[in-house]
C-alpha cells in the first residue's frame, strides 16, 4: 500500500474556471477502465510545460512540444493510458497527429491547438480507433468539477489517485490552483513526472508561465526518484485561464510561484509514496555543499542504490551502504573526514567512519519507521538540496515482471 498516502477527497478538488474535464472508457488496454481524458480550455488560456529529456521520447511528447511552439493558443489536452506510443517511429507520430485531428474536429479548433499525452506500455502501436471512438463520450462528460475522476483516468500502476487544490488571495481576489499527476514506477524525472497537470484561474503571460513551471518542476518533480528510470513520456503542464481577473506578472509572482511549487511538491511526493511496492518514504537532505549539482549527485547516488533501498525495506541498519554511495557519487575532491551522516536524529558517521556515539539499536529504531530522513552534512559550503525516494520491496519486482500481462 502507499506510504502514508490517501486518495484525494473529490469535494476538496476545486474547479478552475475556464477548464473542463471529461473521461471515457475507451478499452485501450483492457475493458471497463477509465483510460481516456479530454481537458477543454477556454479561449485565451495560456499553457506552458516541461517534458522528458529521454532521447527516445514518445511521439506525443514531440508533437505536444511542436504544437506549443506554434503559438496558435491551446484549446484542449488529450490523455490516454494503457499505451505510451513511444518507440513507435513514424507510425506513432502519424497516430498522435490523427488523434489531434479528430479531437479538433469535435471541438471546433485546429489540430495544432490540441496537445496529446500517452502513458503505458512502450513500443506498441497506439490503438487510434479506440481513442477516437471514445472521444464523444469524453466530450459529453466534460465538467469543471471532474478533477477527481480525471485523476483516476490517468493512472497506470498507481494505487491511489493524486490531486490537490489550493487558494490564495491576490489583491483582494481569490485565485484557485488545482493539480493532478500520475506515476508510480519508471520515475526519475529529468524535468517533471510521468504526467502532471496544474491549472489556475490567474492570468499569466506564456513566457512567465514557462519560467514558473520550470522552477516548480526543479523544486519538486526533479527531486524525486523511485527506480532511477527516466520515462519516455514525462510531461508537466501549467495552465492559466485568467478567469479570476487576477494578473500575475514579474512584480507579484512570488506568492503565486510558492503555491504552484507547493502543489507540485505535494503531487511529486505522492508519486514516491505510491512508488511501486514502496513501504518506506525516504527524505534525503544534503547540507553544506559547494553547489546544488554536487548535492544532487551525492543525494541521487544514495537514492538510486539498490543495496540501500533493499536494506530500508528490510529495516536493516546496514548503513555502511550509505557511506559507499557517497564515496562513489563522483565528487572527486570530497573530504570524507569532514562529513556527518544522520538517520533522522541519530548520528551514524563522522570523521570518516562510524560515530562513537552510534548504537545499532538506535539505527534499528529509526529503520522501523515508514517515514525516514537521511541527512548528509558535507561541510563544504552553504548549499542545501532535498530529494525524495522510496525503498525496493518484493512487490516492485512482481509489478514490473508482470506489467504487460
Amino acid at each position: 500500500m502507499p506510504v502514508n498516502l490517501s486518495a484525494p477527497v473529490a469535494g476538496s478538488l476545486l474547479p478552475v474556471a475556464g477548464v473542463s474535464l471529461g473521461i471515457a472508457e475507451a478499452g485501450i488496454k483492457r475493458p471497463n477502465r477509465k483510460d481516456l481524458l479530454v481537458i477543454n480550455l477556454d479561449e485565451g488560456t495560456t499553457v506552458a510545460g516541461v517534458f522528458t529529456t529521454n532521447r527516445f521520447c514518445a511521439a506525443p511528447v514531440t508533437l505536444a512540444k511542436d504544437h506549443l511552439a506554434s503559438g496558435k493558443g491551446i484549446r484542449a489536452l488529450l490523455v490516454n493510458t494503457g499505451n505510451a506510443n513511444a518507440g513507435t517511429g513514424e507510425q506513432g507520430m502519424a497516430a498522435a497527429r490523427q488523434t489531434c485531428v479528430d479531437l479538433a474536429k469535435l471541438l471546433g479548433c485546429a489540430p495544432e491547438q490540441v496537445l496529446p499525452y500517452s502513458t503505458g506500455v512502450i513500443m506498441e502501436p497506439l490503438p487510434v480507433d479506440k481513442i477516437v471512438a471514445g472521444m464523444p463520450a469524453a466530450i459529453a462528460n466534460l465538467k469543471a468539477d471532474n478533477w477527481f475522476d480525471a485523476s483516476q483516468a490517468i493512472m497506470t500502476t498507481d494505487i491511489v489517485a493524486k490531486a490537490v487544490s489550493r487558494q490564495i488571495q491576490v489583491n483582494g481576489k481569490t485565485v484557485t490552483i488545482t493539480g493532478m499527476s500520475k506515476g508510480s514506477g519508471m520515475i526519475h524525472p529529468n524535468m517533471a513526472t510521468m504526467l502532471g497537470y496544474i491549472a489556475t484561474d490567474a492570468a499569466i503571460a506564456q513566457p512567465l508561465l514557462q519560467q514558473m513551471v520550470t522552477e516548480a518542476a526543479n523544486r519538486s518533480f526533479n527531486c524525486i526518484t523511485v527506480d532511477g528510470d527516466t520515462s519516455t513520456n514525462d510531461a508537466l503542464m501549467l495552465i492559466a485561464t485568467g478567469k479570476s481577473g487576477v494578473v500575475i506578472d514579474a512584480n507579484n509572482r512570488a506568492a503565486m510561484q510558492a503555491v504552484i511549487t507547493e502543489v507540485a511538491t505535494i503531487l511529486a511526493q505522492a508519486i514516491v509514496r505510491d512508488g511501486e511496492g514502496a513501504t518506506k518514504f525516504i527524505t534525503i537532505k544534503m547540507e553544506g555543499g559547494k553547489d546544488e549539482a554536487e548535492c544532487r549527485k551525492i543525494g541521487y547516488a544514495i537514492a538510486h542504490s539498490p543495496l540501500i533501498k533493499t536494506a530500508f525495506f528490510a529495516s536493516d541498519p546496514n548503513l555502511g551502504r550509505i557511506l559507499a554511495a557517497i564515496g562513489y557519487a563522483g565528487v572527486t575532491d570530497l573530504d570524507v573526514e569532514k562529513l556527518q551522516v544522520y538517520l533522522d536524529d541519530v548520528l551514524v558517521a563522522e570523521n570518516g567512519g562510524r560515530a562513537k556515539s552510534y548504537q545499532e539499536e538506535d539505527g534499528a529504531r529509526v529503520m522501523q519507521q515508514s517515514d525516514i530522513t537521511i541527512r548528509v552534512v558535507l561541510n563544504r559550503g552553504t548549499v542545501n538540496a532535498t530529494l525524495w525516494t522510496c525503498d525496493f520491496s518484493y512487490d516492485y519486482v512482481k509489478i514490473n515482471a508482470s506489467y504487460r500481462s
